[in-house]
C-alpha cells in the first residue's frame, strides 16, 4: 500500500493534468474536481503497481477519462458557460492563439480528449490509443477530424 507521502506527491504531480483533462471533458469545474478526486480514491483503493511514471500517468488519465464519461452519461451533457471554464484552466495564451482554447471547448468530447492528450499533454498516437481504448488509426482519424473541426470553428467564430 502506498504511503500518505507518496500519494500526496502523486496528487501534486498529476492533479493539474487530470483536472485540465476532466474540465475539458465535463465543461464544469465542480464536476472536474469530483472526477479527479474519485480518480485518486480509486488509485488509493486499487493500489496498482506501475512499471514507470509514464505508466502511472497513463493509468490515472484513463481512470479519470472513464469517470468523466460515466458522469456525462449520468447527467446528459449539459452546457456550462465557457467564461468560467477558461478562468479555471492555466494555459498561457498569447494573441496568436486567442480563441483556440474556446474553440477546443466546442469540439465533441471524442475529439477534444484526443486533441488535449496529443497537443497539450504531448502523448504519442499509440499511447493515446492505449489510454482511450481505441486503435492507433482511430486516434489518427480523430486528430485529423478534430483539427479540421477546430479550424472550422475558429475561423467561423473568432476570425470573423
Amino acid at each position: 500500500m502506498a504511503d500518505a507521502e507518496s500519494i500526496t506527491r502523486d496528487v501534486h504531480k498529476y492533479g493539474d493534468t487530470l483536472y485540465r483533462i476532466c474540465l475539458l471533458m465535463l465543461k464544469n469545474p465542480a464536476d472536474a474536481e469530483d472526477a479527479v478526486q474519485e480518480t485518486f480514491i480509486k488509485y488509493i483503493q486499487k493500489d496498482p503497481v506501475f512499471t514507470s511514471s509514464e505508466h502511472k500517468k497513463a493509468w490515472l488519465i484513463t481512470v479519470s477519462a472513464n469517470k468523466c464519461r460515466d458522469m456525462l452519461r449520468k447527467r446528459g451533457r449539459t452546457e456550462d458557460e465557457s467564461e468560467e471554464i477558461l478562468k479555471n484552466i492555466s494555459v498561457n495564451q498569447d494573441e496568436d492563439c486567442s480563441g483556440i482554447l474556446e474553440a477546443l471547448f466546442e469540439l465533441p468530447e471524442k475529439f477534444r480528449i484526443v486533441m488535449t492528450l496529443h497537443y497539450v499533454e504531448e502523448y504519442k498516437v499509440n499511447d493515446i490509443a492505449k489510454i482511450i481504448g481505441k486503435s492507433s488509426s482511430a486516434v489518427k482519424m480523430r486528430l485529423q477530424k478534430g483539427r479540421a473541426l477546430l479550424k472550422e470553428i475558429y475561423i467561423k467564430e473568432y476570425l470573423v
